[in-house]
Formats: structure tokens, sequence, C-alpha cells
């Protein structure tokens, strides 16, 4: 029997379309008391899943689903003085909730940084239904540096594709694993 491989819940049981005209939402941390909530006056691009450990994933997902918005149709609506940057040296600047650590919005300052004007954002913080969909898979071997083991690469690579969402990856997937394996075991992500 083939093993069950969860993504991540937004697309485990499908992908739902974009809705025309969609204008927007409002996204939402976890926090029952005095949320952090992001209003976003717009329509999501490039929204794909990611590997990578940088970006915030729902418990248990293997991947974070995140996408792309400009930066001027993002605004902290209510409790701003609960975000901070999770990481100062990153090329973005990832402001999650001091209270669940959920990522609000992802923003580049530096002007020269081809993705500068852009944020980026977790459409699945909204109530809010028709976000454009996800496209395809980044860092795809990078979940190994998270702790996957690398014998399931080839049934996540199969589970993406089955959900239209084509893996992608710097040199070939193989060779990827190969070094995202030895940066898992030296860090002690990966223990074998």
């Amino acid at each position: 029997m083939a093993e069950e491989v969860s993504i991540h819940p937004s697309v485990d049981h499908g992908i739902e379309p974009a809705a025309p005209d969609f204008a927007g939402g409002t996204l939402v941390c976890l926090c029952e008391s005095d949320p952090v909530r992001v209003e976003i006056s717009g329509q999501s691009a490039h929204n794909h899943v990611c590997g990578c450990t940088k970006c915030w994933k729902p418990k248990g997902a293997v991947f974070s689903m995140v996408a792309v918005v400009p930066r001027d149709k993002v605004t902290v609506v209510e409790h701003a003085e609960k975000l901070a940057v999770v990481d100062q040296s990153a090329a973005i600047g990832r402001y999650a909730c001091s209270g669940c650590g959920v990522h609000m919005y992802g923003r580049i300052e530096n002007k020269a940084h081809p993705f500068h004007g852009l944020d980026f954002i977790h459409t699945e913080r909204s109530q809010e239904r028709g976000w454009s969909p996800p496209e395809f898979a980044a860092f795809v071997s990078s979940v190994i540096e998270s702790g996957v083991d690398p014998s399931r690469m080839g049934a996540i690579r199969a589970r993406l594709r089955e959900l239209k969402l084509e893996p992608y990856d710097c040199l070939s997937p193989p060779l990827m694993d190969a070094i995202a394996t030895h940066v898992a075991k030296a860090s002690g992500a990966l223990r074998t």
C-alpha cells in the first residue's frame, strides 16, 4: 500500500480555484484573545507550497503555503504591538505574533531585492474564500532539513504532482536531497 502523504491542510483534499473579482480579506493569528489582524486589500499572487525551514507552517504540515501581495495592500488593523521580526538577518522580515508564533506577513526592506515591494502572506489564516490557489511547490528538498526522512521524498513529490503542484529544486532532486540530508544531519534535525 502506498504511503499517504499530507502536504498542507489547505491542499490535502484538493485545491479550490480563485474567486473572480476577489477583493481580499483579513488574516488572523491563532491567539484566542487579542489576535493580530492584518487586512489584505486585493488578490494574492504566486501562491505556492514551500518546504523551506523559514516559513511558518501549521502544526503537522510538511509544507507552508505562501503567496505575495503588493506591500501597499497590507495593513495591520489590530494588535500590531504583538508583531516582531523573527530573524533580523533574513532577506524576508517575517513578522510573527509574539503570542502564538504565526507569521502574519513577510516584508523585504532591501530595495535592490527582486521581490521588494511584495509582501509574503499565508492566505490560510483568512476566513474568506477565493484567494489565488497554490500553483507549484518550492524548496521541496528543504523539508528534509526540518526532519522529514529522505526516503519519503519520492512519495512527497508524487503527491505534489498528483495535486498539480510541480515540485521545484535547484539541481536534480536526488542531489538536492543529498545536500539537504547533509545539512539536516549537521544541524541535528535528522538523526541517522
